[in-house]
């Protein structure tokens, strides 16, 4: 079977089929696949494919990954995903902190309610000890984690069929969240209905009534036009959420050494890419979303944040004193 057999163009970059095969003057010896939640036109996505395309290069076209947006429309979507990552029918996948810690509990610290001021704070806590223990705790449940494999989603934001200004305003509402219990909790402070809708489904769901307003940076709302279907955001920055690069286990284990460091220094390289192309955009769409309709404002996080103080206690119980100091000595004392 000849390399072509396994490479095919998409947009311009190299998407690479997942088996294993000898090309008559290449060996191929890993063919992998990469899932995540966001589209083709996401920085994510690019920057996946960039990674992906760098390491066949490096690697002397020994190794290849074809990259599916939006989990290649698997059942389930990001849990799905999961469930499939961890069976090792797919060996790469990007996924937020709060639905990963449905499998690794300490995940959820990414999660937790105004721990950071902004995406470059999570970004040295990711990068810095927390990160590195998340690893760990990622191994033990079949998971290999990146040093530097944080991708960043942002700051989340809440769009809404009506303004929100204070915690009061939130009460009765339907919220949409994402599978993982710590996002649920936070809304429930506020006096939220949370309704677990996967990503691809947002837009149906707001627009059907099954949500009534939904928490995400606005990056999503862009990509998925929520501006079609809502009026408000408030710029709350109540939670920060990034995309983990996660590999099968036993499948990373499989890759020799050299190979390995071919994929640990383009992770490196293209999360830092990434990172920045999703701050400047999530920066940007203010101004372009208020554009398309959408009304803005900035409510006071002082009555939001006091509201939260049993959900910051109750986490700090249930992920543990090591995960919490190691929080706090990235970001500060946390107020529980």
């Amino acid at each position: 079977m000849t390399r072509r057999s396994f490479v095919a163009a998409a947009g311009g970059s190299l998407m690479v089929f997942a088996r294993s095969a000898r090309s008559q003057d290449r060996d191929v010896e890993f063919a992998f696949r990469q899932y995540h939640n966001q589209t083709p036109s996401s920085s994510l996505h690019k920057r996946l494919v960039d990674l992906w395309d760098a390491v066949y290069r490096e690697s002397g076209q020994r190794l290849v990954c074809k990259v599916f947006p939006q989990n290649n429309n698997i059942a389930g979507s990001d849990p799905g995903a999961l469930k499939a990552l961890v069976a090792g029918e797919i060996q790469f996948f990007t996924l937020m902190g709060g639905i990963l810690g449905t499998l690794v509990p300490a995940a959820e610290v990414q999660q937790v309610p105004f721990a950071f001021r902004s995406a470059a704070d999570a970004h040295r806590a990711m990068d810095g000890p927390l990160g590195a223990y998340l690893i760990e705790e990622m191994a033990a449940k079949g998971i290999h984690g990146f040093r530097t494999g944080a991708f960043d989603n942002g700051m989340r934001e809440i769009t809404a069929h009506k303004k929100i200004t204070t915690p009061a305003d939130l009460v009765g509402l339907k919220m949409r969240v994402p599978a993982g219990q710590l996002v649920a909790d936070t809304f429930k402070a506020f006096g939220c209905e949370p309704v677990v809708i996967n990503s691809d489904s947002i837009y149906a769901a707001l627009k059907d009534g099954r949500a009534d307003a939904q928490e995400n940076p606005l990056t999503l709302a862009d990509q998925f036009k929520l501006y079609e279907v809502v009026k408000y955001v408030a710029m709350t920055d109540h939670m920060w959420s990034g995309f983990n690069l996660l590999a099968h286990r036993p499948t990373w284990q499989g890759i020799p050494a050299d190979l390995q460091a071919v994929i640990d220094r383009n992770v490196a390289q293209y999360v830092k890419l990434q990172r920045q192309d999703q701050i400047a955009a999530n920066m940007r769409l203010r101004t372009e979303l208020a554009t398309r309709g959408l009304e803005f404002n900035t409510p006071d996080p002082a009555p939001f944040k006091k509201q939260l103080a049993g959900v910051c206690a109750t986490w700090k119980e249930k992920l543990g004193s090591r995960c919490w100091q190691l929080l706090e000595d990235s970001v500060g004392k946390i107020e529980a």
